[in-house]
């Protein structure tokens, strides 16, 4: 090759473009750009119009009558209903939360083992997940209906009762078959989060257990609910979240009443809608934070992050 060629063949440059350079600056935030966008647009924006909504002096056919300043704030903690819906939505998420997981563990554990029928039990267990929660909930109102609900017409056949009962008009009967509604329509997703978790135990680790003489109980307790712990936090804290905020599963069945003695603080903050929305964004905004210190505080509590020693 002649040095005149050689000459005229333009040499590569070891720097970058200037738009190449910036482009690499930016790392992975063009990919995640739009994602990041979607939650300003769906989560952020819908918060910051509830808290500004919480400040104003709204009329019920929507008309902005000017800024109410902390006046939504003090009428909703001065409302004698606000501290009975605390502690009955708290009582309800612990409920509902504690005995979603205990029934998710046992039916994980069971749905892990290899017995006739597996797959079939595991597709019915989606059923729940796959119905609409309103749909689900009407469902069993229509059951525990006075006049025309099979629950009565069949207690009655059987001798069970004396007479139709009013399931969903007392709080004392209505509280649990709520509980028992959220719990059947929870089970799905904790559940498979929790087989997800015992599917990633080795077996190599059950085996050397049975060869060091440990029981079945012992097994259970020092390998397989330690290894469990992660896939045992995501559906507390996922549970929490929506148990909480639950509102087609009491909405469906009692609407918070009678009054609002089986309201939750989402129902009650949808009966407050009725009379005045800064009042019920300002219940919104209450209950938002609460969510938020909860989950901080299970999360303190439970040292999520904690490395496994």
């Amino acid at each position: 090759m002649s040095l005149k060629s050689t000459a005229a063949r333009p040499r590569r440059s070891g720097r970058r473009t200037p738009a190449r350079s910036a482009l690499g600056r930016l790392g992975p935030l063009p990919w995640i750009g739009p994602a990041v966008l979607l939650i300003l647009f769906v989560v952020l924006w819908p918060v910051y119009e509830m808290v500004r909504t919480s400040f104003l002096r709204i009329s019920t056919s929507g008309f902005v009558r000017g800024s109410a300043g902390f006046d939504k704030y003090r009428k909703l903690f001065g409302e004698s209903d606000l501290g009975p819906v605390l502690l009955r939505t708290a009582a309800w998420t612990g409920a509902v939360v504690g005995l979603t997981m205990l029934l998710s563990l046992a039916l994980a554990q069971l749905f892990d083992q290899r017995y006739p029928g597996r797959r079939v039990t595991r597709w019915a267990l989606i059923a729940p997940w796959a119905a609409s929660v309103l749909m689900t909930s009407i469902g069993f109102k229509w059951m525990l209906n006075q006049t025309a609900g099979v629950l009565n017409t069949a207690m009655t056949d059987l001798g069970l009762i004396d007479g139709p009962q009013d399931w969903l008009g007392r709080p004392s009967t209505a509280w649990p078959w709520m509980t028992a509604v959220a719990v059947f329509v929870s089970l799905p997703f904790t559940t498979y989060t929790l087989l997800a978790g015992l599917q990633t135990v080795p077996g190599e680790l059950y085996e050397a257990a049975r060869v060091d003489g440990a029981s079945p109980w012992q097994t259970y307790l020092r390998i397989t609910l330690p290894l469990l712990r992660p896939a045992f936090l995501v559906g507390v804290v996922i549970n929490l979240i929506n148990v909480f905020n639950s509102f087609p599963v009491i909405w469906g069945m009692t609407q918070g009443g009678p009054s609002s003695d089986t309201a939750t603080t989402t129902v009650f903050m949808y009966q407050l809608k009725n009379t005045d929305i800064g009042e019920s964004a300002a219940m919104s905004v209450v209950n938002f934070a609460l969510v938020v210190l909860m989950v901080l505080a299970f999360l303190r509590v439970s040292r999520w992050n904690r490395e496994e020693s």
